[in-house]
């Protein structure tokens, strides 16, 4: 059934109105008609059932017919840092990542960034990212699209570090001593003493890895720096097999 995140002000307590792109997907693409359903998300855990009462490229109005409940959400909170990467990198940890479950996407300049970063250039991306994070969300049926972050500098991404339960820089150099992401996690649950909700930040290095000075002053501000095993991941690939270890650490996969 199609999935659609529509604004706040766009359901009531008994009707969803569809407006732009969405109203024509839905009405050219999907040829939808009254009588149809589909499934309507505010964005912040709130998803409905709902029947089309009237179909037009402008604008689809629906009467809400149940209130789903939220079972798509992971319980652990993980905003992925990711130092921007080289071409299209970053769009496809965000498409995937926000398959996989991440809360929040949070791009950063670091010491080893080869990108040279526009400030005007971002901001038109950022747009791009969000659309891209909203089309993720609805193909794998989340309840909440996941927040893109501006464009942050190192200082300011450390400056960041204290507001989350957990942070995770992954660090390569930490992976060729053995000190692996298992043994943290392991201490980390057994720290969690009930709480249903633990915001993680997991920090992600460019191309070329981060600067051992840059390890050190994350640690020094509260960042628990680990390897993600023996052998050297692209960056791309680290955020998601990251992600990969800390949902089956949340309980994603039973158990």
């Amino acid at each position: 059934m199609q999935r659609y995140f529509v604004s706040p002000e766009q359901i009531t307590d008994n009707t969803v109105t569809l407006e732009g792109d969405d109203a024509r997907h839905l009405a050219q693409v999907m040829r939808s008609k009254a009588g149809d359903r589909f499934i309507a998300c505010d964005g912040s855990g709130r998803d409905v059932l709902a029947v089309i009462v009237s179909v037009d490229k402008q604008a689809v109005e629906a009467a809400i017919e149940e209130t789903l409940p939220v079972t798509s959400e992971m319980g652990w909170r993980i905003t992925v840092a990711q130092s921007l990467p080289k071409g299209d990198k970053l769009e496809t940890v965000i498409q995937k990542g926000t398959e996989a479950g991440a809360a929040a996407f949070l791009p950063f300049v670091s010491k080893r960034t080869v990108v040279q970063y526009d400030e005007r250039k971002e901001a038109k991306r950022i747009d791009r990212w969000r659309k891209i994070a909203k089309e993720a969300a609805e193909q794998s049926h989340r309840s909440v699209v996941p927040e893109i972050h501006p464009v942050c500098s190192w200082k300011q991404l450390i400056k960041q570090l204290s507001g989350y339960d957990l942070v995770l820089l992954c660090y390569e150099e930490e992976g060729r001593r053995g000190a692996g992401l298992r043994e943290v996690l392991g201490s980390f649950r057994s720290e969690l003493s009930g709480k249903s909700d633990p915001s993680i930040l997991v920090v992600i290095g460019p191309e070329g890895g981060f600067a051992p000075e840059e390890a050190e002053e994350a640690a020094a501000a509260g960042a628990r720096t680990v390897g993600l095993g023996r052998r050297i991941l692209r960056t791309e690939t680290a955020a998601l097999f990251a992600l990969a270890c800390l949902a089956y650490e949340a309980g994603e996969l039973g158990g």
